[in-house]
């Protein structure tokens, strides 16, 4: 998301935000943010109508990634920025008591697979696959590479 975008989603200014980010410019790596190139900044403008207000504007936008638009709750003082920063520490919160509870079963299924014969071994594959993380296609880089345009 843009600079913009999530000045007005957090209900702060832009030049605010910005202000922030360049306070804290250690918390807000690469793969948090970035800055669009001019050519960028112009292709966006053309494809988003929501965007025609920095077609004029001299200042290149910056892009958050996910993780930086979490980073910049942790950073801006708005309400909606303290709300939704709350909400990710109890989304963790909830994540780890999700993984706690699969470890846990992991090991009773590990148990239970000692203790029965060879009759249950399908069973207990079939059910440890299901237990597998799915597999992920890698990720993509955020932002635009020379072969990608035109």
């Amino acid at each position: 998301m843009l600079d913009a975008d999530l000045a007005r989603l957090y209900g702060v200014r832009t030049k605010r935000l910005n202000e922030q980010v360049k306070r804290n410019r250690d918390r807000f790596p690469q793969d948090f943010m970035f800055q669009l190139t001019a050519q960028e900044k112009t292709e966006v403008v053309a494809d988003c109508d929501h965007l025609q207000r920095l077609k004029f504007s001299p200042a290149l936008p910056y892009a958050f990634t996910e993780h930086g638009a979490v980073m910049l709750a942790n950073v801006l003082n708005s309400k909606v920025a303290v709300r939704a920063s709350v909400q990710v520490v109890r989304a963790f919160v909830k994540l780890r008591e999700v993984l706690a509870t699969h470890r846990e079963l992991a090991h009773k299924i590990a148990e239970m697979e000692e203790k029965y014969d060879e009759r249950f071994r399908a069973v207990f594959a079939a059910i440890k696959k299901l237990m597998e993380p799915p597999v992920l296609p890698p990720k993509r880089r955020i932002g635009f590479t020379p072969d990608e345009k035109g």
